[in-house]
């Protein structure tokens, strides 16, 4: 049994401890929304008594870019198979006190309920997407879900990122009793000011792993749309491409589109916020597999209007018509047309800009992201 104790109790038993560290199991080989929520809970979560560790068990980009300073391994699973690591996982724990586990992968989970086992402690899954809708490789999908559903039997909670993600696992059959929503929240930028329109040519920005499910080819058809309907716009496209065959894809179609001089891609960048000042609308034409993007969120707190796809949690954060607009996910000229609605109506763009600042900094903060997380905790503790 874990015991947690405020500061009163923790003086009068110099055994017991006011803090219960978490020994969060990721993946670690990307540094999208996923893992920014992770490095935002590893600095939020101790303002409410818990401390955070990771295991990453695909060492790349996490431990290069995050901004938490907490204990970090790095173990290197050599496949979805290679379940030997759970020892190592199970050796760490118990050498730095870990009481309760929290994976965030199908690939984590697997071996994080194997050491959940071993320990006896609670274990946290956070579901981030909809495993059965992550990729286009309907054989992948078939055999995450395989590997979550079966080791979600040993799971305490399952803290899902949106309604739509609770909804999802229900229908799979998990139990409610088990299921509980958190909403995603980014740190509020204090200094952000609702937008005024741009004097020159509007720059549309975009955030993303580029890979198929998030729905780039839509975007680059509705920038043709827009270029043919007389609508002068420039977009800046953040972030890297999944593999180089799929950039290769992407390219081709933007030199058949004949629109490459509108096109800067910058490849992966760490300062998103900086990303977002010089982007006047921001775009996800994610066509499935969303919880509640990250991207959205920090757009939202730097006060740039959101234009995004009725994709599953997206709309419950983004307000069609309040906090930005929505459109039909793979519906290039319905993207087009909601775009070319907002460009050049100086007042709605400011209006939306005030009001996603607001919800932002309201409903969708790293702090309250934080805070429901800590209380699926407290359940278990």
């Amino acid at each position: 049994m874990i015991v947690k104790l405020d500061a009163t109790e923790q003086n009068s038993n110099s055994v017991a401890t006011d803090t219960v560290k978490v020994l969060h199991l990721i993946n670690g080989e990307h540094f999208s929304g996923a893992e920014r929520v992770q490095d935002l809970l590893a600095t939020a979560l101790p303002e409410f008594g818990y401390e955070v560790g990771f295991v990453c068990l695909k060492p790349k980009k996490f431990p290069e870019v995050r901004t938490s300073e907490t204990q970090l391994f790095n173990l290197d699973m050599k496949s979805k198979f290679d379940f030997g690591c759970y020892k190592r996982i199970v050796e760490l724990a118990r050498e730095n006190d870990y009481q309760i586990l929290h994976a965030h992968t199908p690939r984590t989970l697997m071996v994080g309920s194997m050491a959940a086992k071993t320990l006896g402690c609670p274990l946290v899954y956070h579901v981030h997407s909809p495993v059965g809708r992550d990729s286009c490789r309907g054989f992948v999908n078939r055999l995450n879900t395989m590997m979550e559903k079966f080791s979600l039997r040993r799971v305490d909670r399952m803290i899902c990122v949106s309604n739509s993600l609770c909804g999802y696992m229900k229908e799979l059959g998990h139990k409610s009793e088990k299921l509980r929503v958190v909403s995603n929240g980014v740190a509020p930028m204090e200094t952000a000011q609702p937008r005024t329109a741009s004097k020159g040519v509007w720059t549309i920005g975009t955030m993303a792993l580029f890979r198929p499910r998030k729905g780039t080819e839509v975007l680059l058809d509705a920038l043709k749309i827009l270029k043919d309907g007389g609508t002068e716009v420039k977009l800046r496209a953040v972030g890297p491409f999944q593999t180089p065959e799929y950039e290769g894809e992407v390219l081709a179609q933007v030199e058949r589109l004949q629109i490459g001089d509108m096109i800067e891609w910058t490849g992966f960048q760490t300062d998103v916020n900086q990303q977002l000042d010089l982007m006047d609308l921001f775009v996800l034409p994610s066509l499935y597999g969303e919880g509640l993007p990250m991207v959205v969120l920090e757009a939202m707190a730097n006060a740039v209007p959101v234009v995004a796809a009725n994709v599953e949690g997206i709309p419950e954060a983004v307000r069609d018509g309040v906090d930005g607009l929505i459109f039909d996910p793979g519906n290039a000229q319905d993207l087009a047309d909601k775009l070319a609605s907002l460009i050049g109506d100086d007042e709605r763009l400011t209006q939306m800009s005030r009001s996603a600042l607001q919800r932002q900094r309201e409903k969708l903060s790293d702090t309250a992201m934080a805070q429901g997380v800590s209380q699926v905790y407290d359940e278990l503790v």
